[in-house]
């Protein structure tokens, strides 16, 4: 069974958090493969999570998805679609 990425971050210290790049989505969304083939083509590393999977993440992004979370050891911040390569290295650059 695969953990949580929310929980995950919810119960590590942030002072263990290196920067991660996360896509929050679920199967079947054509939103969220666009989304996917763009992180894909800029070459970035970052995890797939897929909404499904945790009811709080569901809650929270069911009708938000394809969202990406950039997380850090001092914060963590949103980018919701629709977005494109200039906004997604925008966003990066100032998290």
């Amino acid at each position: 069974m695969q953990v949580s990425l929310y929980k995950a971050l919810m119960t590590l210290p942030r002072v263990f958090m290196q920067k991660q790049l996360i896509l929050l989505g679920t199967k079947g969304c054509h939103l969220c493969e666009d989304a996917e083939h763009l992180l894909q083509g800029l070459n970035l590393p970052y995890q797939y999570l897929d909404i499904i999977d945790d009811e709080k993440l569901l809650q929270r992004y069911e009708i938000s998805i394809p969202v990406l979370l950039y997380t850090s050891i001092s914060n963590t911040s949103e980018l919701y679609w629709p977005f494109n390569a200039d906004m997604i290295s925008h966003w990066i650059e100032h998290s």
